[in-house]
């Protein structure tokens, strides 16, 4: 018994060895497309360039927060006609959680007096994990990233927190740069991003009872306290889905209802009548030409 625990306390540190460094060689030199367990730099939405960007900006009147709702959907372009500054710090699948970390990391440079969170209701029922990856793998990671990863308790977290803080301590990827136009996409200054025009043809959808993670709600409740307590005035936002989609949606009453408690909310679903085909690419996602709809009605809404 006791040479196997001998043996035992030799093989771990050297297992975990071998682990990290297996890891670091599946991370750095097998093609993108084949990393099944981890995230790496530049993954779909741009998440790179804008935090890369964002580094850089300090004071601005306006910051969007919230999922690629946000980033793809708020234009920061149509700020400027009214001499106001904005970013949009949006992100795929962002939730409270990953929220709240981007707030702890940058809300003390940017200073917003106003922020515009979209709230979309299914981020608060998902477990973060997709976002999470996102931002670990193209952030600079600390104990948040670290609490963050604890707490979702998901390999392919674990696996890209620990090869993309490697590479960040080794200076592995420097020299790593984003393009600009992704596929359809292409990256506008200030955290938006611009999706090619297309069209999305609705089909019937099965019905979704919306339910909130306590978590989640426990996040997004310290997130509104902080914001408020620092004298930012804060706007809720359900920005637009198809009308296919909204009308899956059992119970989206009780969730405005929800939001209304918090700070002034908006649920544009309710505001604007669009088409599915002419304003959206996707089932939640407008196309420019519902994006230049939406901002509009926000703008004249919010009086911007």
């Amino acid at each position: 018994m006791k040479l196997f625990c001998n043996n035992l306390f030799k093989f771990i540190p050297l297992a975990a060895i071998s682990y990290v460094l297996i890891l670091m060689i599946w991370g750095n030199g097998v093609p993108a497309d084949f990393r099944f367990n981890l995230n790496h730099k530049g993954s779909p939405g741009h998440m790179f360039t804008r935090l890369r960007e964002v580094r850089e900006r300090k004071n601005v009147d306006v910051l969007i927060l919230g999922s690629s709702h946000a980033f793809r959907g708020f234009d920061p372009r149509i700020f400027p006609g009214k001499g106001l500054s904005s970013f949009n710090l949006g992100s795929s699948a962002q939730t409270p959680t990953q929220t709240r970390l981007l707030l702890d990391r940058y809300f003390g440079q940017l200073k917003p007096k106003l922020v515009i969170y979209e709230v979309y209701p299914l981020t608060f029922s998902i477990d973060g994990v997709e976002s999470a990856l996102d931002l670990i793998a193209n952030d600079k990671n600390d104990a948040g990233s670290l609490e963050m990863a604890i707490a979702l308790n998901n390999i392919k977290v674990y696996n890209t927190l620990v090869v993309a803080s490697l590479n960040e301590i080794l200076v592995l990827e420097k020299d790593f740069d984003e393009p600009r136009i992704n596929g359809a996409d292409t990256y506008i200054a200030d955290g938006f991003v611009e999706t090619k025009m297309k069209h999305f043809r609705p089909k019937p959808l099965p019905t979704t009872s919306l339910s909130l993670n306590a978590d989640q709600l426990s996040s997004f409740n310290e997130i509104v306290a902080m914001l408020k307590s620092n004298g930012v005035t804060v706007i809720l936002v359900f920005a637009p889905v198809s009308p296919s989609l909204y009308k899956s949606y059992q119970n989206v009453y009780e969730f405005d209802s929800i939001m209304r408690q918090y700070a002034v909310y908006y649920n544009f679903n309710e505001i604007l009548s669009l088409n599915d085909s002419i304003h959206f690419y996707d089932s939640h996602h407008l196309n420019q030409n519902g994006v230049n709809v939406f901002n509009e009605k926000l703008r004249e809404t919010l009086g911007l």
